[in-house]
């Protein structure tokens, strides 16, 4: 697939920019500033203009069933995570799409998606990226940039190539029916799944000690605690860092 690019200098989101005025084409559109980025829930996304990667995706997946949606969001995570391998070591994938170097969150997507007929219609994947940021404001736990990994500033939009080459290699995989080679790729590359235990916050309140097993092909997590399976949905147990 090729994906066209946009730019636009400021819009309130690029999920809702796309939502607005996109079309049949796979479309990315990437922004200097948001003037409402979004995070999960109701969460926002921080970030100085002109100084990190703002962007989304709106993709037409083909014969993608809805039970099986979470197929994007691991494509779109390997995407990103790879396109950062060219900067730095150890960067992973924390359950189930935040990019995280060490213990700190490097960047983060909201995924949008409509579904026609039991299958998806399309899929906006909208991102934002830490890049150039030197100081975090916000009551965010535990960003940080590239810049602040690396020492020195990187050139946005050679970045934003790189992850739009391995978009488009991902989203082909997808489409010619790839999928077993992208969730083993994206369970090899899980944060904290290093056979320890660590803390996580159960919905109950209390935080218990969990090994990460795996994350299942519909995108519940899955731990060990005494040896014994429990699985998660989305928002149902947090990382405690």
């Amino acid at each position: 697939m090729t994906i066209k690019t946009i730019h636009i200098a400021e819009t309130d989101s690029t999920n809702s920019w796309l939502k607005a005025n996109g079309g049949e084409e796979d479309v990315l559109a990437w922004t200097d500033y948001q003037t409402a980025g979004r995070g999960c829930g109701t969460n926002t996304w921080e970030s100085e203009v002109g100084k990190n990667l703002l962007f989304s995706v709106l993709y037409h997946p083909q014969n993608v069933p809805a039970p099986q949606q979470f197929i994007l969001s691991m494509a779109n995570a390997l995407a990103i995570k790879e396109a950062l391998d060219a900067y730095a070591d150890d960067i992973m994938v924390k359950w189930p799409n935040d990019i995280y170097w060490h213990d700190r969150k490097l960047a983060g997507t909201l995924i949008e998606t409509s579904l026609m007929g039991g299958t998806v219609k399309t899929c906006i994947l909208g991102t934002g990226l830490n890049v150039n940021q030197r100081v975090f404001h916000s009551d965010a736990p535990n960003p940080v940039s590239l810049c602040q990994m690396l020492g020195h500033e990187v050139d946005r939009e050679e970045l934003l190539q790189l992850v739009i080459n391995r978009l488009e290699d991902y989203m082909d995989a997808v489409e010619s029916g790839q999928w077993a080679s992208i969730r083993t790729s994206y369970r090899a590359c899980l944060y904290r799944r290093d056979g320890r235990e660590h803390l996580f916050k159960r919905p109950q309140g209390d935080a218990l000690p969990y090994v990460l097993n795996t994350v299942d092909d519909d995108g519940t997590l899955v731990l060990l605690r005494d040896g014994q399976k429990e699985r998660f949905g989305f928002k149902e147990i947090q990382f405690i860092l």
